[in-house]
């Protein structure tokens, strides 16, 4: 009679009589990444097989300001900062039944003469979590002569065994009523700012996730509008 060998390292017979891969063993079995800014849910039950999770987690990015100046003169913005990034590596035992899972938006860019507004922080439960990047500044007035306006400092880093805070955006100069340069918006770990442009326009957009957006520049009197940073996401591997 044929007999059949299983290697205990990978497989255990059960109590009911049934061969059984060892949990851990299996490796990577699947990813959900979910990049729809909003509250979500991740069920551990879902996935019996399921020993550890690898969670990496991206907040939004700070939109920028809009700008607004008065015929003949020019404003230039500075852009939006970067969302911060955070992963762990996750024992199933350490999950609860249900983890709340949050997508950071990305900020809002101001319109008029208003500030960008902050990204959203993204989290896995309370386990990682992701601050996002401050908003733009609209502190520089209409005008043309020579001046400044400060850049975003970056978030700090949030919760996990990794956890880095995001890219600082670049500040803004007037250097007439008609020549300038708006800021660059900051990094993320999975994006990128908008460019920094020189030209009578509205803030440029972020790419990847959690970008902060580039700075509007406004020159003659006709008002635009900044732009919406890049928003977050959280992207989850599955380990039988």
């Amino acid at each position: 009679m044929a007999s059949v060998c299983a290697c205990g390292e990978y497989f255990v017979v059960n109590d009911e009589g049934e061969l059984c891969l060892v949990p851990g063993t299996m490796g990577l079995r699947d990813v959900i990444a979910i990049s729809t800014p909003g509250v979500h849910q991740f069920a551990k039950g879902d996935y019996p097989w399921l020993s550890r999770v690898r969670v990496q987690v991206q907040g939004g990015g700070g939109g920028s300001g809009g700008a607004d100046s008065e015929p003949g003169e020019a404003i230039f913005r500075p852009g939006g900062a970067g969302g911060g990034w955070s992963s762990a590596l996750l024992d199933v035992s350490l999950l609860g039944a249900i983890e709340t899972i949050v997508v950071g938006a990305g900020g809002a860019g101001g319109t008029g003469n208003q500030p960008g507004t902050a990204g959203g922080s993204s989290s896995f439960g309370g386990l990682v979590v992701a601050n996002g990047g401050d908003g733009g500044t609209a502190s520089m007035t209409s005008g043309t002569g020579l001046t400044t306006a400060s850049g975003i400092p970056g978030p700090f880093g949030g919760t996990g065994e990794l956890a880095m805070g995001g890219g600082a955006s670049q500040g803004a100069i007037r250097l007439s009523g008609t020549s300038g340069l708006a800021g660059m918006g900051g990094a993320s770990h999975l994006g990128h700012g908008g460019y920094g442009r020189a030209t009578h326009g509205p803030g440029t957009s972020a790419r990847g996730w959690g970008g902060g957006a580039g700075g509007a520049v406004s020159i003659g009197g006709e008002a635009q509008p900044g732009s919406d940073g890049g928003f977050g996401i959280v992207i989850v591997e599955l380990y039988g």
